[in-house]
């Protein structure tokens, strides 16, 4: 009989999308604007019923990284259960905020049970505790069983917040054993809060309040098994509240030894966090001594320095210490590569090779050494990627300079360099965005493997022909637009037929573990493994590679993609609403009563664009997402964790950006253009003239058919132009915009070794493209169009998209077919105006481009289309002159059944 396979015990919640957290697990941000207690704006959204630009503030937070988001309703003022369904139910019916699990948050259980009931997924609430006694905290943890959620369990008896090591201890102890002996509670879905106090008030019983946490925190790791520890942070550095120096100091130096105890997840509300290495020693000596309780005058000591470093905040920092420059040279290398130093990396190379017999001696030897460092703390989430990509620029320079000397002693000896495994990546045919490519390059190349980048837009026949005269251990796929999913099922397949065994690798925005279990490894019967980000790929390809590892991965991998096969073949079979059914329920306008805006400069135009202006039109949280600093922008930048480094990013991109604007290393173009349009049904057809009598074009759209509240539109974006039969002379626009000149400098970066200013200029290439697309659209809505002439938002206003129309993309939620980017290209003569070109995917060149369509209608919104049936794919079909299958190629991924 078939044996079932163990499951890992892992804290498993979920949205849409799942949240796993375990050993070796990274910290989980929380989401905390949603939050009427530490959010003024969001506070005020709720008491004015402003519902729609509420959910835009959770969208905010889950498009800025937030693994979850804690939504919380308690106010004097408001009715928190009505409230708290209200918000509930309409973000449940927004795929891009549901995806992410909620985190029910009240003092009072009326409101958290009314969260309970209207969450989907696995949430988590907070809290529950023992201060009522154990019958009404069992009531309540079976309740929240039932519910299906994980609870966070605040130290809090029947005697107060727990406030020593003991009574931590204690209560933890007694409702770890309630929860899971009497409730019968997962033990993996207790979150436990030892509770953070204030440490150097003067008073001697708080002395032990920060490192009783931290021991408490060990002990539960220890004696509870499977269970969580939470906490604020911020609460320990209140007594040094003006103080931002030494708040900082004193969080870096508790989070640095909570985290080694075993903490999970942790807030930070006030202040920013040092890094803990480069606090100034006496200060971090005197802050240890606090936190850790080392001293009975700590506090005094603290004191008698902190005045130094008040009004500082982030100044508190060492100047540089040069002191490392008279370690032994096997020292200085190594602690140039975990610094990203390199300003002595050819003189301080050049030495150890003189004193090696071999140069080789020096790569495998210092080098090596240091880049485990490196790897090492990346994945022990000390380091960030900004960092990892700076060591892997100092080795390259390294590596550079003994080329000549290891060429010349391997004609002598024949000896090579071992490597860890050769791994082939490339951005598949048709594709054109390597970013995320390249920094899973480098973060391979890390840690020791050997990587060969192909590039972008590569067919499938070279990745083989590469792989196969390399002898490569794995081959590796990227993609950001949705073609590229079957053009990865095309390698895959062409893998199998060619006898291939290698693992294959899958990652890309338009990716996911779905697709691949779904999609792509039933074409291939070698690995294949979807790498969520570049965190992810050296535990991956280790895995894969290693032959004790190999064989137990596999089969956990097996059974996963088996369970995703079995919950989409259920998902399959859920109804959708027939496609008439679904027009029928149509946004539902009221046009006799709207009057469209002409615009006041119709036609095309080609766009004129200063690249300085830009600058400040700039959304910096995708930006730092890109580098694995996720987090809603800016209080990312206060994180404890991320915060030091996502502000150095920041300040070394500002720096950048000065000289692409003071050296025109970059080119802004773009073209604009606004035309008669009326909608047809579920098309838009786009007029020559005024008096509508000569088709320019017409657009096809999609409709929502999966099942929806009665009260809730199956939207389509045709619904937000006046139909034809109304008699109203309606508009639409369209525009496309990129950055020139990007890839051409990256490339010289590239050659000189520095991959982390390439990597940097692409990513600021790609924001000024969005910020171009941003400016745009006001002089579109102010001036070109003018329907918002006295229009007067600020960029934070911009980001949030608090103006009057939509402008959606082909090939997003709203408009998932690439294929319609040809008729904006021939409406506005998009390659010759504005050089930009469309790839046989319909991938944009230079990557660093955006286009899309202009809505003016009020009631215009963003959406997602989300799945589709087999009518409305053949209706899409007739109407865009296709073959059912050349519309299943191109939509496959909104279809159950799409091709294989």
């Amino acid at each position: 009989p078939r044996r079932p396979p163990e499951v890992p015990v892992l804290t498993r919640l979920s949205g849409l999308e799942p949240l796993n957290i375990g050993p070796g697990s990274l910290f989980v941000n929380v989401g905390e604007r949603t939050n009427v207690t530490g959010s003024a704006r969001f506070k005020r959204l709720i008491l004015e019923g402003r519902y729609d630009e509420a959910l835009e503030v959770a969208r905010q937070q889950v498009q800025g990284g937030a693994q979850m988001i804690d939504v919380n309703m308690d106010e004097a003022m408001l009715d928190g259960v009505a409230a708290m369904r209200t918000f509930l139910n309409l973000a449940a019916a927004e795929p891009e905020i549901a995806r992410v699990p909620v985190m029910i948050d009240s003092s009072r259980w009326e409101i958290l049970e009314a969260g309970l009931q209207c969450i989907q997924g696995k949430g988590v609430v907070n809290s529950l505790s023992l201060k009522e006694g154990e019958e009404a905290f069992l009531r309540q943890a079976r309740l929240v069983r039932r519910y299906g959620a994980a609870a966070v369990v605040m130290a809090f008896d029947e005697r107060g917040q727990a406030d020593t090591l003991e009574r931590r201890i204690e209560i933890c102890r007694r409702a770890y054993r309630l929860l899971t002996e009497r409730a019968g509670f997962p033990p993996e879905d207790i979150i436990f809060d030892p509770n953070v106090f204030a440490i150097a008030t003067g008073i001697p019983e708080h002395d032990r309040y920060a490192v009783d946490f931290i021991e408490a925190t060990r002990w539960i790791k220890g004696h509870l098994p499977h269970a969580l520890v939470s906490g604020g942070i911020s609460n320990v550095s209140f007594s040094f509240r003006g103080n931002n120096a030494v708040r900082e100091a004193i969080h870096a130096v508790f989070l640095y030894h909570a985290i080694q105890a075993g903490l999970d997840m942790g807030i930070v509300n006030a202040g920013q966090l040092a890094v803990y290495e480069e606090l100034p020693a006496e200060l971090r000596e005197r802050v240890e001594d606090a936190v850790l309780a080392r001293r009975p005058d700590a506090a005094e000591r603290l004191l008698e320095i902190a005045e130094r470093y008040k009004g500082q905040g982030g100044a508190a920092r060492p100047q540089e210490d040069l002191a490392w420059r008279q370690w032994p040279v096997e020292r200085r290398l190594e602690h140039a590569l975990v610094h990203g130093i390199d300003t002595w990396i050819e003189e301080d190379t050049e030495e150890a090779r003189r004193r090696a017999a071999h140069p080789l001696e020096v790569i495998e030897g210092p080098l090596m050494a240091g880049m485990n460092v490196v790897g090492d703390l990346f994945g022990a989430g000390k380091m960030f990627l900004p960092q990892v990509v700076k060591s892997a620029r100092v080795m390259k320079k390294a590596v550079a300079c003994l080329i000549p000397h290891i060429e010349a002693a391997q004609r002598a000896a024949g000896r090579k360099a071992e490597r860890a495994g050769r791994i082939v990546l490339a951005t598949v045919k048709g594709d054109v965005h390597d970013i995320g490519k390249n920094i899973v390059g480098v973060v391979l190349q890390c840690n020791g493997f050997e990587v060969i980048d192909l590039g972008v837009m590569v067919p499938a026949q070279r990745i083989l022909d590469t792989a196969r005269e390399r002898q490569a251990d794995a081959i590796g796929l990227s993609g950001l637009i949705t073609p590229s999913l079957d053009e990865m099922v095309h390698v895959a397949k062409e893998m199998q037929r060619q006898g291939f065994t290698q693992p294959l690798l899958i990652g890309g925005a338009t990716t996911s573990r779905a697709h691949t279990a779904v999609k792509i490894d039933p074409c291939y019967e070698g690995p294949v493994v979807w790498v969520k980000d570049a965190s992810r790929a050296v535990g991956v390809v280790q895995s894969l590679l290693s032959e004790g590892l190999r064989e137990g991965y596999l089969a956990r991998l097996r059974e996963e993609y088996e369970q995703l096969r079995r919950r989409h073949a259920v998902k399959g079979r859920r109804s959708l609403l027939p496609l008439e059914e679904a027009r029928a329920r149509r946004v539902p306008i009221d046009w006799s009563a709207y009057r469209p805006p002409r615009p006041a400069a119709p036609g095309v135009h080609t766009v004129e664009q200063d690249l300085g202006e830009l600058v400040g039109y700039i959304d910096w949280g995708p930006f730092l997402h890109a580098w694995e600093l996720g987090g809603p922008y800016p209080q990312v930048l206060e994180d404890p964790r991320k915060g030091p480094e996502a502000r150095r990013l920041l300040a070394e991109a500002r720096q950048m950006l000065e000289r692409i604007v003071a050296e025109g290393w970059l080119r802004p173009r773009g073209v604009v253009g606004l035309f008669p349009a009326n909608a047809v049904g579920d098309d838009v057809a786009l007029y020559a003239g005024e008096d509508r009598r000569e088709r320019l074009a017409v657009l096809h759209f999609l409709r929502q058919q999966a099942p929806k509240p009665a009260d809730r539109p199956q939207r389509c974006l045709a619904d937000y132009v006046a139909p034809r039969e109304t008699g109203l002379a309606d508009w639409m626009g369209a525009f496309a915009v990129a950055i020139h000149g990007a890839e051409e400098r990256a490339r010289a970066f590239e050659e000189a070794h520095d991959d982390f200013r390439a990597i940097l200029l692409k990513a600021l290439a790609d924001r000024l493209a969005e910020a171009f697309a941003e400016r745009l659209h006001q002089r579109v809505r102010m001036a070109l169009w003018g329907y918002a002439p006295d229009e007067d938002l600020d960029n934070e206003a911009l980001v949030a998209e608090r103006y009057r129309g939509i402008r959606p993309a082909p090939g997003y939620p709203a408009c998932p077919d690439h294929t319609e980017k040809a008729t904006l290209w021939r409406l506005l003569q998009v390659e010759e105006r504005a050089g930009i070109r469309l790839t046989e995917s319909y991938a944009m060149w230079p990557p660093s481009a955006v286009s899309g369509w202009y809505f003016a209608h009020p009631e215009a919104r963003y959406f997602a289309v989300g799945r589709i049936g087999r009518d409305q794919l053949e209706d899409y079909a007739r109407r865009k002159g296709w073959e059912a299958a050349e519309a299943a190629r191109w939509l496959a991924s909104l279809l159950d059944e799409g091709p294989t």
